[in-house]
């Protein structure tokens, strides 16, 4: 859910839904209750959505092993993110919505750039189990990364 729309200067609130059918949906609920686009690409369920803190993305983890992003006002495809092995359960975006990572079932997360997202800039290989959850640090220098193994660990940026 994203209230500001992609920074524009008219306030225009997006949501996005995921769903087992491999579908997002973007809607604008103060504009109506149909959705603006029904979003495809992913082969398996969609398993978490986040938009960039600036509104301009939003991204989509599933277990097809992949992660896409997509514009933050229109829904519009940008780019696919593979690279992990195995399912990928979440993602966060940096403060300065640059740079995105992903949590995944190959015990790994990953960090992206956008501006090259044909591989990953960062693998944090550390964990010795599932990775579930993540989320920068507010200045954006750190990531901490929960895992199946019962470990947090804290990474520099």
């Amino acid at each position: 859910y994203d209230k500001n729309g992609g920074g524009s200067s008219a306030e225009v609130e997006r949501l996005v839904s995921g769903s087992d059918d491999f579908t997002l949906m973007i809607w604008s609920p103060t504009e109506g209750k149909k959705p603006i686009a029904r979003l495809t690409g992913h082969q398996q369920a969609v398993n978490h959505i986040a938009f960039s803190p600036d509104g301009r993305y939003f991204a989509s983890a599933s277990f097809d092993k992949k992660v896409k992003v997509w514009d933050g006002r229109t829904g519009a495809f940008i780019a696919t993110l593979t690279g992990h092995v195995s399912a990928v359960y979440q993602v966060a975006w940096s403060t300065d919505s640059r740079l995105l990572i992903s949590a995944s079932k190959d015990s790994t997360a990953k960090v992206w750039d956008l501006k090259k997202p044909k591989t990953a800039l960062h693998t944090l290989p550390g964990h010795a189990d599932e990775v579930y959850a993540l989320d920068w640090s507010p200045n954006g220098n750190q990531v901490a990364t929960g895992s199946k193994d019962r470990t947090i660990k804290i990474w520099r940026n």
